[in-house]
């Protein structure tokens, strides 16, 4: 015979077993959910190669592309740009620069299949092969090279493959070019070069 005491020992215990498992339960769809949530949420999830025939990656930046040279854009290459792509944009801009980053080219509306940018892209829109030119830091269209005050400072050209060509007029800034691009990046790539005036 099972005595009051050893039957409500009992009953809690089974009470408790059954608590830990809808706990358990509770804590593991919660984590599915996120999960799910997460994975649905659109956002690149392939990088793109991007090289330059002028230099490498964390190479300096020859004088030639530089304000102190004759300030020409490099030559520009990529690669694995994924299917589904409709649309390329550039970003070149410098994150080291003293007033906060400094906006040196921008370029959108590239065509999907193209294989990088020529040597020297006149300041002017359209872009000849295609592509639309916004404004840098300075307020001007087209590009500017690296002029760095001191020190030696970073700068990123950074390639967004885009699902949508983008409704901007010529001039956008990066603001205007970030926030069109949200929930339609693909994939991204960048290239980074360093430079410090001598």
């Amino acid at each position: 015979m099972i005595s009051s005491r050893s039957s409500r020992f009992w009953r809690l215990s089974l009470f408790t077993v059954r608590n830990a498992a809808c706990t358990s339960l509770i804590l593991i769809s919660i984590f599915l959910v996120c999960n799910a949530d997460k994975s649905s949420k659109k956002g690149p999830d392939m990088t793109m190669q991007v090289t330059s025939p002028a230099f490498k990656q964390s190479d300096m930046i020859p004088d030639r592309y530089t304000c102190k040279g004759e300030d020409l854009s490099p030559a520009l290459r990529w690669a694995d740009v994924p299917s589904g792509t409709k649309s390329l944009a550039l970003i070149f801009d410098d994150p080291d620069a003293p007033m906060g980053t400094w906006v040196h080219w921008i370029i959108y509306n590239i065509p999907a299949d193209s294989a990088g940018l020529p040597e020297n892209v006149p300041a002017a829109n359209p872009v000849k092969g295609g592509g639309i030119q916004g404004a840098n830091s300075w307020g001007r269209i087209g590009y500017g090279g690296p002029c760095p005050p001191s020190g030696t400072h970073r700068y990123f050209f950074r390639l967004y493959a885009l699902d949508i060509m983008l409704d901007l007029k010529p001039g956008a800034t990066k603001s205007q070019l970030l926030k069109t691009m949200e929930g339609h990046i693909l994939a991204e790539g960048e290239l980074m070069g360093r430079y410090q005036k001598r």
